[in-house]
């Protein structure tokens, strides 16, 4: 009887861990079929869904300051802007001195600073039957460089002999120019015309454009189309011929080296062809 009870128990035992079994796989069986049955979730698109709504965000944040910030700097003109009020011009009401005077200026008028002053107080001696140019051949600023080319092609245009000084080739006709100012630095070009003062390279194409300097120069002699001179090449220099543009000259009697009186300071002298002083 006893050895029965036992086998009994072990029996249940077994049925009960089999039936337990069951239960459990039927269990899993049934919760990895509901969860296959359900949608799976796409993290990337999520993501990319979240990070478009913060871009939209702060560019929507950004745009609301912008429209802060206009509107406060709309506030701030009109506290210390006035108020322009649309001014009525009535036709028949006869017009002032002073408004008369201002339709005139407002017509266009012939430049008064920018035309040949033949009563000019500013005169070179000597110089009263040719045309005297101050200029300046080196490059070193560009926009002397410019007006003063510009002033050389002018007259070129007109065939017309030029007096060139260059002061970059002769410092003494910097010091010559600044006499004439009484000692006041003027910009080059600076152009004369039969011994009076004409003004700068402004002054000249001004000129030019109106026809103005087409009279003034009326009675010069004109040269032949593509003359050039044969000796200095239009230069207005050729190298001294005394020192050979050494700037000095041996000394017999002394025995020694001395500075050449001939030239100037860079070894040249003016071209005795075509400058007749």
């Amino acid at each position: 009887m006893a050895e029965s009870e036992k086998n009994l128990e072990i029996s249940s035992k077994a049925s009960s861990s089999s039936s337990s079994m069951l239960l459990n796989r039927s269990f899993t069986m049934h919760a990895t079929a509901a969860d296959s049955s359900l949608p799976k979730l796409n993290y990337a698109s999520l993501n990319r869904a979240v990070s478009s709504n913060k871009f939209y965000n702060s560019m929507e944040s950004v745009l609301s300051a912008s429209n802060s910030f206009k509107g406060k700097v709309k506030q701030l003109r009109n506290l210390f802007e006035p108020k322009k009020s649309p001014k009525k011009i009535n036709l028949n009401e006869p017009e002032s001195p002073q408004q008369h005077h201002l339709i005139k200026l407002t017509k266009p008028v012939k430049s008064l600073s920018l035309c040949y002053n033949n009563e000019s107080s500013i005169r070179l001696p000597g110089t009263e039957d040719r045309i005297v140019v101050y200029l300046t051949s080196l490059r070193g600023i560009r926009r002397t460089f410019e007006d003063c080319y510009a002033v050389r092609m002018i007259f070129r245009g007109f065939r017309v002999w030029v007096d060139e000084r260059d002061v970059s080739m002769d410092s003494a006709y910097k010091k010559e120019l600044q006499c004439i100012f009484g000692g006041k630095n003027v910009t080059l070009p600076q152009v004369f015309i039969r011994g009076k003062h004409v003004g700068n390279a402004d002054v000249l194409k001004s000129m030019y454009e109106t026809g103005e300097l087409a009279r003034v120069l009326d009675g010069f002699p004109r040269r032949q189309p593509g003359f050039v001179c044969g000796s200095c090449g239009d230069v207005r220099f050729v190298p001294c011929g005394n020192c050979s543009g050494s700037r000095k000259v041996f000394d017999e009697d002394d025995g020694v080296p001395k500075r050449c009186l001939e030239c100037n300071e860079n070894g040249l002298i003016r071209c005795p062809d075509c400058c007749s002083s």
